[in-house]
């Protein structure tokens, strides 16, 4: 069985990328979601392993300490981040596990784990962004303007990313995404054995 991948994804706030996320997760057994890690209480409805992985604080510093977190933020007193090994466990068996992820998560990510494919969503351009923002109807003015200057900081980074794809037409950022995901899986094979194993057949 071939290995997965590790696709990360980040754009602004605003340009889609959950909605982008959401539909390529509906794509069968193929790909996997990343769960997180945090320090702070489960919450009514939430499931230990499946909306995070719930731990204490001692158990998340032991673990930075170690190694074995990808990446993490400390967050209005509590740590968040994303365990090594549920992303390893995903891969070994298959599957292509995508972490939505923010700007400097995705550096940390690509200074341990070289090989995960970084792809940037980005919007057509300021206004669109801005549009989209506002029709969400649930910020005010002064958070509308904080992360569009946010987004204007993360955008910049956006060259350090294997790929960058626009989301203007949603269904089109999915296709362009997929094929992304494909062409590099298809990278990812053993040529080696995969040749030996067509010839010995």
């Amino acid at each position: 069985m071939n290995k997965g991948i590790v696709i990360l994804i980040s754009g602004p706030s605003g340009v889609g990328k959950g909605t982008v996320v959401k539909e390529i997760l509906r794509d069968g057994d193929k790909y996997a979601l990343s769960i997180s890690a945090t320090t702070r209480n489960k919450r009514e409805g939430e499931v230990d392993g499946v909306s995070y992985f719930f731990i204490s604080k001692e158990e998340f510093r032991s673990r930075i300490e170690q190694g074995l977190m990808l990446e993490y933020a400390e967050y209005c007193g509590n740590f968040y981040g994303t365990p090594k090994a549920y992303v390893d466990e995903m891969v070994n068996k298959g599957k292509n596990i995508i972490l939505e992820i923010e700007v400097q998560g995705a550096e940390n990510v690509k200074r341990i784990m070289p090989e995960a494919v970084s792809i940037f969503v980005m919007p057509p351009d300021m206004n669109a962004l801005e549009s989209r923002l506002r029709s969400r109807g649930t910020e005010d003015e002064e958070t509308v303007r904080k992360r569009l200057d946010t987004a204007a900081v993360e955008m910049e980074k956006a060259v350090c990313y294997d790929y960058i794809v626009v989301n203007d037409r949603l269904e089109d950022c999915i296709d362009d995404i997929k094929s992304i995901i494909s062409a590099e899986s298809h990278k990812n094979i053993n040529m080696v054995n995969f040749v030996k194993g067509v010839l010995e057949k």
